[in-house]
């Protein structure tokens, strides 16, 4: 146990912070800055490098705070139940109406009722006072990845639906349906909008077990109650859909049993006669209602991650997907994925409330682009007209069976699709509304036709429809277009081109000022595309923000700061004041980092990688790497900017030899270009440091932002030297950069006399480099050289934008030769420490 003492104004409390180990002293910092975080309702920036155990802190620190909230609401609610007991106690000794046993009261004017009426509301406030309490004390940890926590309380809608159907339809197992034609579950249910007629991964699920497998080895890890949730594709243990692999198909398939399994069917259709009696339609067999139960108690009994989950599915023969959700409610930390927290709809279609509540997202570098791409949208030209085929075949098939209401919205949305179709065909940038004008769909009320998607499920239905999907539209102009399209993409296999045309209608709905339209000409109308890009995260991260007690943005490089602040926090409404920051060194000594910024190569040649002059300073970079490999052990990481860059210098140093010399000494490894190629060569790049054959470990090349620069962990021999050739700028000419550039330009303040937009192409160049050069040191015996190739990094406001507990240790080197001998020296004396 670690006892520390923390003063909160005027009262010094001991906190006590159960941890499997004894603490670092930045651990204990760490943890003492989140408790205090959390128990006064901020939002917190925590920054504590990979390595330092930061997981292993937020953990402990958090779970602290809960036993100690919990403790200190227990308190409470015994204190209002013996103020209760002493008030209905005081209420039975009093004397009948009439009769009083003191000549004050009997002299009293005050009529009887009056007082029963005061005492009686006395005992309701008490009886409200410990409600709250009670609701309060519900309130337990969740926690996803990036990685998030919360608090919740409110039990899953759909699940609980799920059991109550189930339950219901018990005893109707095996019993065959009276159905009718086979399609009465495609016409959708009759329709009124809410205002009518009134006035008004992989990766992620990865480091989910990680974190996972972290509370396993704390010690609350046999005390508290977690339960892991993820998407159908991850935690279904049905092999029929399984098998169908994609993401939405599963979804589809999962929701089609389920309605199969509870025999639903459209409200539309109450008084159409039965039919003939058809075969029992096909029925999930784990999702019967004991199993459920029995698998929703399981999960709690032990800490289990997502891959534990399926296999006591597997065991149970219950649904882990659906069980684990009904046993959130009972548990105290709960871990789910980066979208089901950020996104509105996905959170409302979990169950997750979050009112009152704490979230922590960790690995939070990225947050912002996270929420940017969540709430993107992209459309093809191919699934505009086929939606467009989909829907009209629809309509004319179950014309007849539609109520007005739903023709009226049927129509619309075929009107929209035409729209956005006349506009493809050309490249420009526009607004939201000045594209809604060159749709000519400005008059569509494009939030009752969201509702209605929504309401009707009528993207789902139309991908039921049991049509071959022909082009066979009847408006002639459209037409045209529509069959040019078919001719164009013959072989192309559009998968719900509905659910897709309704996310991108869903993004239209963002204000003004808030989102940009690209039309881009990709050489085919069926090709060309619509995208919606998200200029202001803020917007979509303000109802988190406003609704938890408290929020907590966690990583390992936040560096640089000021962007969360700006475009995250205080663009979402929060004060200066509620907004605090912790950032920590590394556990390591100091003597185990060496980070270097080489201003100029053996030969004397300046190292400057701008994008006139980079082809300049390829020999040059050859020759370091060369010198480099003569004296650093096991393994080297050599990132570039960009994947065409790094062809072009190895092309060039293969025809020089250089290429070859360096072969010479180690064996070269590239990044590949495919994701399911990149364990293959880790595994033979680990595997040829760790023989100590012939060659003396091996040369990495690899990109920014590429599948090795963030995720991957290069420690001990695996990365002894991080090299990062030039500065991995992004591009300048890109319309959808320049466009964020223009928006923060208007809306954010200029800071230091530097403008945001260009703010915003330099921190995302250094967020880049970050996240590359944090690879190397992964814990407190580790030691690695990180060495800089650009004079750039020299300057003053770059360097700041480097982690403290590397930027404390950088040395500028204008000159080779003693950066060189500094690596030399560096180290035989680490050879010689470590041994």
């Amino acid at each position: 146990w670690l006892n520390t003492t923390e003063r909160m104004g005027m009262e010094t409390t001991t906190l006590q912070f159960p941890f499997p180990y004894e603490p670092y002293s930045i651990q204990k910092q760490f943890m003492e800055a989140l408790y205090t975080t959390i128990d006064e309702g901020k939002i917190g920036i925590f920054e504590s490098p990979t390595g330092t155990g930061k997981s292993l802190s937020l953990i402990c620190g958090a779970l602290t705070w809960l036993r100690d909230h919990e403790e200190k609401k227990k308190q409470e609610a015994v204190g209002l139940l013996e103020e209760r007991d002493v008030t209905m106690d005081s209420s039975s000794t009093q004397p009948p109406q009439g009769h009083c046993s003191s000549p004050a009261l009997s002299s009293s004017t005050e009529p009887n009722w009056i007082a029963d009426f005061v005492q009686k509301k006395a005992e309701r406030e008490l009886v409200d006072k410990l409600k709250v309490v009670q609701n309060e004390s519900k309130q337990w940890v969740l926690r996803g990845e990036g990685g998030f926590t919360a608090f919740l309380s409110d039990q899953d809608e759909e699940a609980r639906r799920l059991l109550r159907l189930s339950a219901e339809s018990g005893e109707e197992d095996g019993k065959g349906a009276v159905l009718g034609d086979g399609e009465e579950e495609l016409i959708v249910a009759d329709y009124e909008s809410d205002d009518d007629g009134k006035p008004k991964n992989s990766r992620t699920h990865s480091q989910l077990a990680q974190f996972v497998h972290e509370v396993q080895k704390s010690p609350f890890r046999e005390e508290v109650r977690v339960v892991s949730l993820a998407s159908r594709q991850n935690l279904c243990i049905n092999e029929e859909v399984r098998r169908l692999g994609s993401v939405q198909l599963i979804n589809d398939r999962c929701m089609e049993m389920q309605r199969n399994k509870h025999g639903e069917s459209d409200k539309s259709t109450d008084t159409e006669p039965k039919r003939r009696r058809r075969e029992p339609k096909a029925v999930c067999p784990f999702s019967r209602h004991e199993a459920l139960l029995g698998l929703r108690d399981e999960t709690l009994v032990k800490v289990r991650d997502v891959e534990d989950m399926v296999v006591l599915g597997r065991e149970t023969k219950a649904c882990p997907y659906y069980g684990g959700r009904l046993a959130v409610p009972a548990a105290q930390l709960v871990v789910l994925p980066y979208q089901v927290l950020l996104h509105e709809a996905m959170r409302r279609a979990s169950g997750i409330k979050l009112k009152d509540q704490v979230v922590i997202i960790d690995e939070a570098h990225n947050l912002m682009d996270t929420i940017a791409c969540i709430y993107s949208s992209e459309v093809m030209g191919t699934q505009l007209c086929c939606a467009h085929s989909q829907l009209t075949q629809y309509m004319e098939r179950y014309r007849n069976r539609l109520k007005a209401k739903n023709l009226m919205y049927v129509k619309q949305i075929l009107f929209v699709l035409e729209g956005l179709v006349h506009v493809l065909g050309g490249t420009e940038m526009l607004t939201i509304n000045n594209f809604l004008f060159r749709a000519q769909i400005d008059n569509i009320n494009l939030f009752k036709v969201q509702r209605y998607f929504e309401k009707s499920l009528i993207s789902r239905k139309v991908r039921g429809e049991p049509g071959n999907h022909l082009f066979t539209l009847r408006r002639r102009k459209f037409f045209g277009t529509c069959q040019k399209v078919a001719e164009e993409d013959k072989q192309s296999s559009v998968v719900c081109p509905m659910i897709q045309v309704e996310g991108f209608l869903s993004a239209l709905t963002n204000a003004n000022k808030d989102g940009r339209l690209v039309v881009q000409r990709q050489g085919t109308l069926a090709q060309d595309s619509l995208k919606f890009l998200l200029l202001n995260p803020a917007i979509h991260f303000a109802p988190v923000l406003k609704e938890c007690k408290a929020v907590i943005i966690a990583g390992g490089t936040m560096q640089p700061v000021a962007d969360f602040k700006e475009q995250l926090l205080l663009s979402a409404g929060v004060s200066e004041e509620r907004i605090s920051g912790f950032s920590c060194g590394h556990v390591i000594p100091p003597q185990n980092i060496l980070p270097i910024v080489l201003c100029s190569g053996p030969s004397g040649q300046e190292l400057e990688f701008t994008f006139q002059n980079r082809e300049t300073p390829q020999m040059e970079t050859g020759r370091v790497l060369s010198n480099l490999c003569n004296v650093v052990p096991g393994g080297l990481v050599c990132f570039f900017p960009s994947y065409e860059y790094e062809r072009r210098v190895l092309a060039h140093w293969n025809s020089t030899g250089v290429l070859g010399r360096l072969a010479a000494r180690k064996k070269i490894f590239q990044e590949p270009r495919k994701a399911s190629q990149v364990e293959q060569v880790l595994k033979e790049y680990s595997r040829c440091i760790q023989a100590g054959a012939v060659l003396s470990g091996a040369l990495l090349f690899s990109v920014v932002g590429g599948k090795m620069s963030e995720g991957i962990n290069f420690s001990d021999e695996l990365g002894r030297c991080v090299i990062m050739v030039g500065m991995p700028y992004p591009n300048i000419k890109s319309p959808e950069l320049q466009e964020k550039m223009a928006y923060l330009d208007k809306h954010m303040p200029h800071v230091g006399g530097q403008s945001p937009g260009k703010a915003l192409v330099e921190n995302l160049c250094m967020k880049a480099v970050n996240q590359s050069i944090g690879r190397a040191i992964r814990h407190r015996g580790d030691y690695a050289c990180i060495v800089l190739l650009d004079r750039r990094y020299s300057r003053p406001g770059t360097l700041q934008k480097l982690p403290e507990w590397i930027r404390n240790r950088t040395q500028v080197q204008p000159t080779f030769g003693p950066a060189f001998g500094g690596i030399r020296k560096v180290r035989l004396a680490l050879m010689w420490y470590i041994t």
